[in-house]
This record gives structure tokens, sequence and C-alpha cells, in this order.
């Protein structure tokens, strides 16, 4: 009898894996893939999942791959500097947002949960059937052509906005797509900004571009359609338009479109299957929420787990973190609506309202909020 069974092995699920290890609970993480995503669009590990993995004793080896961005410079039209959001106000520990790839950041907690708790993560698991039993639940997994079962006091589903344990549960999952598309990439960094992120406010809509480890640099434009088909050169065109940059399309190492939407769960809470990460809400990456939320719904359910989980503890924990889902879906959407197309009256209006934001005092609370410090 576990007393855990993780559902979903990406970033969320190897974290709370890794802080129940911690915590000397058993536990076992069942991930469907067979081999790790090469893809990765989340970049940004925000100061309180920082303070988390610290507390994990991972911090370090983190902070050592990635690049602290320890300011946002926002940019108008024609290259004009509407101001600068300053993240060492938000941290007096981590006075920064930390660019690393997901790729990586998942490599690595993969590895420490190696090697705090040998042997509890199987890739190539798929779970066929979930039964409460009252007491524990039990469950039917697929695994390399064989059936198991495993039985665990509770059961997390921490396996993505598509997760087949809430489709199991029954567990309604309203939201909708927005109007919004982007095309993202990562080129060599040929710009003079160095640690520092760029968010362009233009007239054709948002640019953001991001330093990366290893001399990159990432950069995302608002589009007016979903690009089914992306090259590089359709990503360049928009850099050189709003910014007057060129980047070297054919050195363009990771290129994706994407639209963005929002969802969140009826319930994170039911009987002993319990929803964090995507599983339970999804956020607009646009201002990279969306992982860090999971972290720290992780956080938050492990401290559940060592204490002794009660229905109570379990309400408690999902009345908290259902807010926290719905205050990072607000900001996400205050994000993307400085980043939309904008008439010239229009523009010169966003430019007066950013520039007076950053020049108001209000820069410490700004960057609290970028930076999840309510979260």
């Amino acid at each position: 009898m576990l007393d855990v069974l993780i559902v979903g092995g990406g970033p969320v699920g190897l974290f709370l894996g890794c802080l129940l290890a911690a915590r000397g609970l058993s536990f076992q993480v069942l991930e469907r893939r067979t081999e790790a995503g090469a893809h990765s669009r989340a970049i940004g590990i925000h100061p309180p999942a920082l303070e988390a993995f610290e507390a994990l004793g991972i911090a370090s080896p983190l902070l050592a791959a990635g690049v602290p961005i320890t300011s946002g410079l926002v940019r108008g039209e024609r290259g004009a500097v509407l101001g600068e959001l300053d993240f060492r106000a938000a941290s007096a520990r981590f006075p920064f947002i930390l660019s690393l790839p997901q790729q990586r950041t998942e490599q690595m907690l993969e590895a420490e949960l190696g090697r705090l708790a040998p042997g509890t993560f199987q890739r190539g698991a798929e779970v066929k059937a979930v039964q409460d039993a009252g007491a524990h639940v039990q469950i039917t997994y697929e695994q390399r052509g064989q059936t198991h079962s495993a039985q665990a006091r509770y059961v997390v589903g921490a396996d993505g906005c598509r997760s087949p344990m809430r489709g199991l549960a029954q567990i309604p999952y309203p939201g909708a797509t927005y109007a919004d598309k982007y095309l993202m990439g990562d080129f060599p960094d040929t710009t003079v900004f160095g640690a520092a992120a760029v968010i362009g406010l233009h007239a054709g809509g948002v640019l953001e571009s991001f330093p990366l480890p290893g001399g990159l640099r990432r950069w995302v434009a608002r589009t007016d359609s979903l690009h089914s088909a992306p090259e590089a050169a359709d990503l360049t065109t928009l850099v050189q338009e709003r910014s007057g940059h060129a980047l070297p399309h054919a050195e363009c190492s990771m290129l994706s479109a994407f639209e963005v939407r929002h969802h969140l769960a009826a319930q994170m809470v039911r009987d002993r299957l319990i929803l964090i990460g995507d599983a339970a809400h999804e956020v607009s990456p646009i201002g990279g929420q969306g992982m860090n939320l999971g972290w720290l719904d992780a956080a938050a359910l492990a401290d559940v787990f060592s204490g002794g989980a009660s229905a109570a503890t379990l309400a408690t924990f999902q009345r908290r973190r259902l807010r926290s889902a719905r205050i990072a879906t607000r900001q996400a959407e205050i994000n993307m609506f400085f980043g939309r197309p904008a008439g010239a009256a229009a523009q010169r209006r966003r430019e007066r309202l950013v520039r007076g934001l950053l020049s108001s005092g209000a820069e410490p609370l700004l960057a609290k909020a970028f930076t999840m410090r309510w979260l």
C-alpha cells in the first residue's frame, strides 16, 4: 500500500515525487511517455518555485544551468523605452526569474528523484482504470504490454491539460480558447540586452524576447492567425518589422506556433483523487505562470500529505489553489490585453499608461505580480 501514486511524470509530477521522497512517504510516479519531451515551451522559474527547490537542496544546480533575468525592459513603437521593471524588489533570496528550458528542468528533476528514491519513476505506464475502494484507491495500468495494479491511499493526477485521470474521474474542465495566437523561436542572441527580458508593445502586437542559456534568446510575437506550418522566416520578418532587429533565420534552433486557452477544473479534490498542475488549471503561457503554478500546487499538497491528509486539509488546499489559479488567469489576461494590436491613438494611450505605471512608485508591486509572489 503506497501513501501516494502520482500519475504524470512531467515537471510537476517529478517535483511532487521529490517532495514526498524528502518527507519519507511511499509513492510511485507513472508516466505514459517512454522518453522525455524534446520540445520546451516554458522557460521561466519564478522566486516562489526557486524557494521550494532550495528547501529540497536542488536550487544550486538549477541556478548554475540557467540565466537569471533581473529586469524587464518595456519598449513602445520605434524602440521608445517606456520603463523598466526591476525584479530585485520581488525577493531577497532570489531577486530574478531564472530562465531555463523546461526540458532541462525536467531532466534535472528526474535525476534528483532517481537519487532520492530510486525505482519510483516508471515510464511507459498508462493508467487504464481507477477504482475507489473507500480507504484506498486501486489503479490498473499497462506497461510494456503487461497489466499491473497498484494500491495507494491517494492518487494525484499531474498528467497535463488533457488529463486522462480527470476524465476517468469525470470532473468537468470548463474553459475556452482565446483569440490570441503566437509564434516563438530560439535564435543566437545578437542583441545588446544581456540578461534583461524585453517586452515590445507594438501597434501590430506584442514582441517579447528572453535570454536563454548557451548564448540563445527566445522571441515571441503575437500573430493575426495561427501558423499551421511556421517557418523561421515568418518570425524573423515580424521581429524585423516591429523592432528593426535582424535575426539569423537559418540559425533558428526551435520554432513553434501556438494558441492559448484557459480552463479550470470544477474541483481539484474528489474523494482520494487530487488534480494538480495543468490537469487542474490551464492558464495562458504569456507571463510564464503555468508550470510554476503547478509546482506551487505540488508544494502545498506535499505539506498536506506530510501533516496527515484529511477532508478538512484537502478542502483548504483546494480552496486556496483554485483561488491562485483564478488570480493567475486574470493576470495572464491583463498581459495579453496589453499585447494586442492597437490603432495609432490607442497605441499612444497604451504607451502613456505603461510609462505612468512604471514611474509611479508601483514598480515593487508590479514586480511581485510578475514574479508570482501572491500565488
